[in-house]
């Protein structure tokens, strides 16, 4: 059991589309379906409550194990932990989305945090840690979560997204990735994989070297934008015909 919990285990390395990965993108796939097919029944004031307050708890325990777990393995440094990915400041943002049933947040991240945890979920930086290893369940319990956490605003609390909301979070990632980058070069750190791409398979890989996969990332990025917002656009199409 202790092997499933040690920083550098003695596992097969992390591969990308996998069985195992492959299931557990099944399994959120499902998750949200069985959200999606039962939505009315989570509309009822007690089930949204319940279902919301119990996905920030899960989202809570599970960034917070990551820390001790970094910490008890000597592990936790400042160049490699802090909670600074998009990802990551999707899964503290999602609790306090859960909690408040704040619009504003939901409108940041429908966009950035759906889009980062589903590119997070596809192309994880998981390196040596396979199944059935604490990291492998901790990272798809936390980004599936945000996954879950926006569907849930939309499906039970009929939040929708806006054109307006998707260029100010284009602003804001923006302007966050221009602090980041300094914060990197202060650290040695490469948070946003802004200095350098991850060593693992990614989407970068095909976007250019750098710095010019930083422009191609910018185009990929407003691309999923208006892709996640196109359901609501058709939608809408579709009522005024």
């Amino acid at each position: 059991m202790q092997k499933y919990f040690q920083f550098h285990p003695k596992l097969e390395p992390f591969r990308l589309f996998s069985g195992e990965h492959l299931l557990t993108i099944g399994i959120i796939l499902i998750l949200a379906a069985l959200m999606f097919v039962f939505r009315k029944q989570l509309q009822e004031h007690g089930n949204v409550r319940i279902i919301c307050l119990t996905l920030a708890i899960l989202l809570l325990t599970s960034e917070s194990f990551y820390h001790l777990w970094l910490l008890y393995e000597n592990a936790w440094s400042v160049k490699n932990a802090l909670p600074l990915q998009l990802s990551d400041i999707a899964v503290i943002l999602a609790i306090v989305m859960l909690l408040t049933k704040s619009f504003k947040v939901f409108q940041f991240m429908y966009f950035a945090g759906l889009g980062s945890s589903i590119q997070a979920i596809l192309t994880p930086d998981l390196g040596p840690y396979s199944f059935p290893h604490f990291r492998f369940i901790q990272f798809f319990v936390s980004h599936g979560g945000v996954v879950l956490a926006c569907l849930i605003m939309v499906w039970a609390c009929k939040y929708r997204p806006t054109i307006s909301s998707m260029w100010l979070t284009v602003l804001i990632v923006n302007i966050y990735a221009a602090c980041i980058f300094f914060i990197n070069k202060s650290l040695g750190a490469n948070y946003l994989y802004i200095m350098r791409k991850p060593k693992n398979a990614s989407l970068l890989d095909y976007l250019g070297t750098w710095p010019w996969y930083l422009l191609s990332i910018e185009l990929v990025m407003i691309a999923s934008f208006y892709l996640l917002y196109s359901p609501f656009w058709i939608k809408k199409k579709l009522e005024k015909e």
